[in-house]
């Protein structure tokens, strides 16, 4: 039996494949992130989860967590893994690595992370490489639904948006300015509340102002992110939420700035699974 683990802050997604490869089982459990969570919370986390649903015979867990950026952290992860787990084959890898894995598999390719925020890598089909940093949703995410979320609102209230576009946004949204000023700079997730505007957007991809905004931002990505790396050589693979719905929009995109694109999965842990087979 093994188990892959894809966690991000809110949830963690656990997948259980037999002795064949397949899948048996599949659960959510709480979410992981290093970077915003004691390590104690998490250790706790993900002990808890493999004793509640039994997983202390398994041959191999695989973790996928953000935050991961030192082998102390790795080494205290695995301990407490393996306390729970004595017998399994141990690897805890960062978000960036199942993002990579996850949509090249075994193979060399340049990953797009297109979520909520957007991150970019290199793969080698063994490391990951960066030549361009994400910057987080205040200073980068190019590209990413949060990005989306931050042109509109900032058009929005300075009442640059189209009156028939505003007016659905005010009937989905609470759309006063107050609210907007608690959402961007006192919510518990600003990219999360910047980004959950996004498929409104996409919903509205006809309108001349919509489509030139979510055009605008996906081209910023590749811009500043994409040609940095050897498109030329390379395929690009496209992995998260916001990048599987707005497939149809960026395909063209990329295919007018010449990169070829490998495939489109909506969640790392679909393509964990194959890899882990």
């Amino acid at each position: 039996m093994k188990v892959i683990i894809e966690s991000g802050a809110t949830k963690s997604d656990w997948r259980i494949l037999d002795s064949c490869g397949t899948q048996v089982r599949q659960f959510h459990k709480a979410g992981t992130n290093v970077s915003t969570m004691q390590l104690g919370t998490v250790q706790k986390t993900l002990s808890d989860a493999i004793q509640e649903e039994g997983l202390a015979d398994a041959a191999g867990i695989y973790l996928y967590t953000a935050g991961v950026v030192t082998g102390e952290i790795r080494d205290a992860l695995t301990s407490t893994i393996r306390g729970c787990a004595p017998e399994a084959d141990i690897d805890i890898q960062n978000d960036l690595m199942g993002a990579a894995r996850g949509v090249c598999g075994h193979q060399s390719g340049i990953v797009a992370i297109m979520g909520t925020g957007s991150n970019t890598c290199f793969f080698d089909g063994t490391t990951v490489s960066q030549k361009v940093y994400s910057g987080g949703y205040v200073i980068g995410d190019d590209g990413s639904g949060a990005a989306l979320g931050k042109l509109f609102l900032a058009d929005f209230i300075k009442g640059l948006v189209p009156e028939e576009v505003a007016s659905e946004f005010a009937s989905h949204f609470d759309s006063s300015y107050a609210a907007i000023v608690e959402g961007v700079y006192r919510s518990a997730s600003p990219s999360g509340y910047l980004g959950s505007i996004a498929p409104f957007l996409l919903e509205r991809y006809g309108n001349p102002y919509v489509k030139e905004l979510v055009d605008r931002n996906f081209r910023a990505f590749i811009e500043r992110s994409l040609v940095k790396y050897d498109i030329d050589r390379y395929p690009v693979g496209i992995v998260g939420g916001f990048g599987w719905a707005g497939r149809d929009i960026l395909a063209p995109l990329f295919a007018e700035s010449g990169i070829r694109v490998s495939r489109f999965i909506k969640a790392p842990v679909e393509g964990l699974c194959e890899y882990h087979r």
